[in-house]
């Protein structure tokens, strides 16, 4: 049986460091952003798992994972994680959307 080792899960009510976390969390992945020139959002294959932003994500996922235990001693839930970095992601002006990026939704008219 696999252990509770989610911070938010061990101690929901403690909402003040949760949110402190996340907030250092969606920080941390604006800093780290601006380590590297312009990323295109996904393409045409937004599954294509080599794509630079794919790689990008895997990487810093599991930098965050680190730097919560040394800084804050936290383990964020893999769902703060990957909110925090699309809300960083969503703030950056690092990122380029290409013109057929695979949104069906999108129209740049």
């Amino acid at each position: 049986m696999m252990a509770i080792r989610y911070d938010l899960w061990l101690d929901p009510e403690n909402v003040a460091r949760h949110h402190a976390v996340e907030a250092d969390l969606e920080r941390y992945f604006m800093e780290r952003f601006a380590d590297y020139p312009h990323i295109r959002l996904f393409g045409e294959d937004p599954y294509d798992y080599d794509a630079p932003f794919n790689r990008l994500y895997d990487v810093l996922m599991a930098r965050a994972v680190d730097y919560c235990d040394r800084y804050w001693r936290y383990a964020p839930t893999p769902e703060q994680l990957n909110r925090t970095f699309f809300r960083a992601v969503g703030r950056s002006n690092k990122f380029i959307r290409d013109d057929n990026d695979g949104d069906p939704t999108r129209h740049d008219a």
